[in-house]
C-alpha cells in the first residue's frame, strides 16, 4: 500500500501517536489493565484450545498478554508504537523469565518492523479500532502476508460512536470486507458500558 498522500492523513497519524504516548506517560491506558482477558484464556486453555505455535500481538502495550502466551508455550513477537510501553513490556518479559521479541513499530507497517512470520495466532486488544481508516488496508495486508494456513486473529475493539474519538471504531462488516481470504467466525459483544466486541477471524485461503 502507498504511504499517506495528504497532510490530513499525516496529521491524523501524528495525533494518534501523541495520544498513545500521553496515555502511557500518564500511566492510565484504559486498554492496558494488566489482566489477561478471559477470551484469550479460553482460546489458549479452553476445551477447544488452539495448540501452541507462533503468535504476534499487535499493540502489545506493557506486555501482559504476550507474557501470558509465552508462559503457555507460544513463540511470541509483540509490537507497539510507544517506546515507553515497549520498554515496560521487555522488563515484564525479563521478570517473567520468558523469551519474547518485543519490537517498537507501527502495526500497519510490519515490513519495517522485522516480524516475517508466518504466525498461527494474531492478537489485537484495541489496536485496530484506533487505527486511522487510511492505514487499515495496510494492517490487513500485513497480517494476511504473515498468516500461516488456518491462522486465527482474535481482536477486541469498540464500535462506531462508542467513544469521543474521531477514529470510527470497527464493525463486523468492515472486517469481513477488508480481510480478504479470512472468514469471520465469531462476534461476541464485550461487557463494557459502551459498544465493544470480540471478533474471531480465520485465514481460509493461501497467500498468492
Amino acid at each position: 500500500m502507498s504511504e499517506p498522500r495528504t497532510a490530513a492523513e499525516l496529521d491524523q497519524e501524528a495525533a494518534l501517536r501523541r495520544a498513545l504516548e500521553d496515555y502511557y506517560r500518564d500511566g492510565k491506558p484504559p486498554w492496558d489493565s494488566g489482566v489477561t482477558p478471559p477470551e484469550l484464556i479460553a482460546l489458549v486453555e479452553g476445551p477447544d484450545a488452539v495448540p501452541p505455535g507462533r503468535a504476534l500481538e499487535l499493540g502489545c502495550g506493557t506486555g501482559t498478554n504476550a507474557v501470558y502466551l509465552a508462559r503457555h508455550g507460544w513463540h511470541v513477537a509483540a509490537v507497539d508504537l510507544v517506546d515507553r510501553a515497549v520498554r515496560q513490556a521487555r522488563e515484564k518479559a525479563d521478570a517473567a523469565g520468558v523469551d519474547i521479541a518485543v519490537l517498537c513499530g507501527d502495526a500497519t507497517r510490519l515490513d519495517e518492523v522485522g516480524v516475517p512470520g508466518p504466525y498461527d495466532l494474531f492478537f489485537d486488544l484495541s489496536c485496530y479500532c484506533g487505527i486511522p481508516p487510511h492505514r487499515r488496508d495496510a494492517y490487513a495486508d500485513g497480517l494476511t502476508k504473515r498468516a500461516a494456513e488456518g491462522a486465527r486473529l482474535l481482536m477486541f475493539g469498540y464500535g462506531p460512536g462508542a467513544l469521543d474519538d474521531p477514529v470510527p471504531g470497527v464493525t463486523a462488516d468492515e472486517l469481513s470486507t477488508r480481510f480478504a481470504g479470512w472468514h469471520l467466525t465469531d462476534v461476541t459483544p464485550g461487557t463494557n458500558p459502551f459498544p465493544t466486541f470480540w471478533f474471531t477471524l480465520r485465514r481460509t485461503s493461501a497467500q498468492a
